[in-house]
């Protein structure tokens, strides 16, 4: 790694233990997804992709950058977290007056950034790696 960072320091930057770095290192285990946003922070990007120009992939984003669940979204939106998940793949559609409360959601979330800026990077390769595994399970598995 460039920064020569240890474990341990990239443990601290991401609020979480040694082990946890480790087992994401060794596959034994997979980033949960309130820590996305200080990985995201750490990576300085986004290490995946989401299509933006669909209600999904805006969720999928919203969620993952803000580091909140579908059944955590689901309350936010007074709906069930399998319904969260259904909208995310495209199975169904929210029905306008919760439309209303996604997208106020998404205006104030319009600062952020959900662009992938590889400019000036740290990457920590065994964190992107685990992201990428986690998401190419998903797609396997077809679960939320």
């Amino acid at each position: 790694m460039d920064s020569k960072l240890l474990q341990k320091d990239v443990a601290k930057i991401l609020g979480v233990t040694e082990d946890c770095i480790t087992n994401w290192e060794k596959n034994r285990s997979i980033p949960q997804i309130q820590f996305f946003p200080n990985i995201i922070q750490f990576l300085g990007y986004l290490p995946y992709s989401f299509d933006l120009t669909t209600l999904s992939g805006k969720l999928k984003a919203y969620r993952h950058v803000k580091g909140i669940s579908q059944k955590k979204l689901g309350t936010m939106l007074n709906v069930d977290g399998a319904t969260i998940c259904s909208w995310e793949q495209g199975e169904s559609q929210p029905y306008q007056r919760t439309l209303q409360k996604i997208n106020t959601l998404f205006k104030k979330f319009s600062g952020a950034s959900f662009s992938m800026d590889r400019s000036n990077l740290v990457i920590y390769f065994a964190i992107l790696g685990a992201l990428t595994r986690r998401f190419r399970r998903r797609r396997i598995s077809g679960l939320c």
